[in-house]
């Protein structure tokens, strides 16, 4: 294959993959913006496979079956609830490529360049090996604290943003004794203490993040995972990878953005170590918290259900362990066909990552046009007659408002307190992620239902019917 075919090929991928990510952008157009994405990345592959590369055909095409087949397996294996570990375990694989390629690249290339040429091919192999590492830990540790295999409760070192600012002066320092050793032909020893330093910074600054920032982290390390690929393609000369990198890169980026802004978090705030401890127990609550709460069944539930004429659903990371978003979506049908107004209510940080809500709605069927976000929909609460949170904590803590002191004050919240009646689906009076007591359960025209969110939820449909 002549290189201007293959350049044709890679300018076909880009335009493919531009259009999966505005695709993705809107759930109702997200399985389009799939497809486009899978024939980009086809298309890219079987370009480097046939126009490229020049050798070694048998071990790549055995890592690619290889690779294929666990990709396979995973996606008929992983249950949508487990996807924030999926995608947390796929950005540190890239990270990890981006580390190896960049060593296979800097023992490949050591002796043969020279000059200017050599320095600015040590600074890229240099700085995709310093954001592959520290992306491939961070993944890691951000993996262990969504799965629940370590505690979501942030570890707070003393003095912990001296040592962030004395790894980031020591891997600065040894960029530049690397690319100076480097000239003078070595280089290895400050780029394999650089890689330690990075790793030991990927691990502390996620282990510092507390739970409820954990759908920042996510979208922060799909953006550390694309400059990794870019600094990759700049180390081997592929502008399709560049591309590729830097739009997986700046959207990740803009997404971290958008997602600070809807908890009115500052993004350096959140990298600094975020607020949230363990969730799963009780913290004692302030004087305004106490009260008493009004527990109800699921006939009681189902029947202020059918009074109502303005129902708001609002999903949190309770549904997606107990996988109810089925129920859900059952109940949602029965309601409708009753000339019952249902709208579900979707926080930018519920579930454990970007989207994960929308995903996992998507999925039950849930129609596109009665899923709002949070600013679409907060004004409409005094007109709902009963809103249903389903496992859903933070999202719903009227702290953020109105306790001035508390670690999730001035986060933006779903006003549900407002409207006639809430309805909470909890398996306990436990407090959320961010281990914040919540209010709402002491409200007055809060009702408890108490179990296991899907059984719940099931008695419920037999009422309705």
């Amino acid at each position: 294959m002549s290189q201007g075919i293959v350049t044709v090929a890679y300018i076909g991928a880009t335009i493919l993959f531009i259009l999966a990510l505005g695709g993705l952008s809107r759930p109702e157009t997200s399985r389009r913006g799939n497809f486009y994405g899978i024939f980009g990345m086809l298309m890219a592959v079987v370009a480097t496979i046939i126009g490229i590369v020049a050798d070694n055909y048998f071990i790549l095409i055995a890592a690619v079956a290889i690779g294929g087949t666990i990709g396979i397996t995973l996606a008929k294996k992983v249950q949508m609830t487990q996807m924030p570990e999926l995608v947390a375990i796929l950005h540190s694989l890239v990270g990890l490529a981006a580390v190896l390629v960049g060593y296979a690249n800097f023992m490949d290339q050591h002796n043969i360049l020279t000059g200017i040429d050599k320095t600015i091919h040590d600074v890229e192999t240099y700085l995709g090996i310093l954001i592959g590492a520290l992306t491939f830990s961070g993944s890691i540790v951000a993996f262990l604290k969504l799965s629940a295999k370590i505690s979501g409760k942030p570890l707070l070192l003393p003095a912990r943003h001296w040592l962030n600012l004395g790894l980031l002066v020591a891997a600065t320092i040894l960029g530049a004794v690397f690319v100076s050793q480097s000239a003078a032909g070595s280089g290895t020893f400050p780029l394999i203490l650089m890689t330690v330093i990075a790793l030991i910074f990927g691990v502390h600054m996620v282990m510092a993040i507390g739970g409820a920032d954990m759908p920042v982290v996510v979208s922060m390390l799909n953006s550390y995972s694309g400059w990794a690929a870019a600094a990759t393609g700049f180390m081997l000369n592929n502008d399709l990878l560049i591309v590729v990198g830097a739009l997986v890169g700046s959207s990740g980026a803009i997404l971290s953005y958008i997602m600070c802004r809807a908890m009115n978090r500052k993004f350096i705030a959140v990298i600094a170590g975020g607020f949230g401890t363990s969730g799963g127990t009780t913290v004692a609550g302030s004087e305004e918290e106490a009260g008493e709460i009004i527990a109800v069944e699921a006939a009681e539930a189902a029947e202020l259900l059918l009074d109502a004429k303005e129902v708001m659903i609002i999903p949190g990371y309770g549904m997606a362990v107990a996988q109810a978003q089925h129920t859900v979506h059952e109940i949602t049908r029965k309601l409708r066909e009753k000339k019952i107004n249902v709208r579900f209510g979707i926080h930018p940080v519920a579930g454990r990552m970007p989207g994960h809500m929308n995903v996992l709605l998507a999925e039950a069927k849930v129609p596109y046009d009665i899923v709002f976000e949070l600013d679409e929909i907060n004004d409409d609460f005094p007109k709902i007659d009963v809103s249903i949170v389903i496992g859903a904590n933070d999202i719903v803590n009227p702290a953020a408002q109105e306790v001035p002191d508390s670690p999730i004050a001035g986060m933006p919240v779903l006003e549900c307190w407002k409207g006639k009646t809430t309805i909470v689906l909890k398996r306990s009076m436990a407090t959320g992620y961010a281990g914040v007591s919540n209010p709402l359960f002491y409200k007055e025209n809060t009702r408890m239902l108490f179990g296991d969110a899907r059984e719940s939820l099931d008695a419920v449909l037999k009422s309705i019917d």
